[in-house]
């Protein structure tokens, strides 16, 4: 039931190795580390970059990180968060992972996670793979589900055909009719 303690045996001599009593202490140490591998701490996520109101960005702005924006940026966005701020205008392409909308955004929004808080004011469509849509955002466009909105177009649908331009009627058919309500 008890097994007496070994706090009080003599443990093995320091200069005695022929001891069978503690393997351990007759091999030599181990080296500290190897040049092969070093362990490091994981990298600690940088802080989100964030465009002030002030700011205004006529371009591109692409990163892996996350983003915040309360300014102006006329031009296509592509991060892991972004998050557009109460006084933030983007007009071009938002694509991030997740998406959070309190500004204006005039242009499409494709992202995994979207969502439009009460202040959002969005003016073009939005590709997803789950939406939010709180109370008293405003939104014009359309809605579009995909498993892999952030692909750059390779799921899109086509466009009807009725957006295209009217191609001329092959020789012996009649013109096509407009379509639209008949009189």
């Amino acid at each position: 039931m008890f097994s007496k303690s070994k706090i009080n045996e003599p443990g093995p001599k320091a200069g005695d190795t022929s001891s069978p009593a503690s393997p351990a202490a007759s091999e030599a140490p181990a080296p500290k580390s190897t040049p092969e591998y070093k362990p490091t701490a994981p990298k600690a996520k940088p802080p989100a970059s964030v465009l002030s109101s002030d700011l205004h960005v006529t371009g591109n702005l692409k990163t892996t990180g996350d983003v915040n924006v309360e300014g102006t940026v006329e031009g296509d966005i592509r991060a892991h968060l972004l998050t557009i701020g109460e006084t933030a205008t983007i007009r071009g392409e938002v694509i991030a992972d997740d998406v959070v909308i309190n500004g204006r955004i005039v242009g499409r929004v494709r992202g995994l996670k979207v969502r439009l808080t009460s202040t959002a004011r969005v003016e073009g469509d939005i590709i997803h793979k789950t939406i939010a849509i709180e109370s008293g955002a405003h939104f014009e466009g359309s809605v579009q589900r995909q498993d892999d909105p952030l692909s750059s177009g390779a799921k899109q649908a086509p466009k009807p055909a009725a957006a295209a331009a009217p191609a001329a009627p092959a020789q012996g058919q009649a013109p096509a009719k407009p379509a639209g309500p008949s009189s």
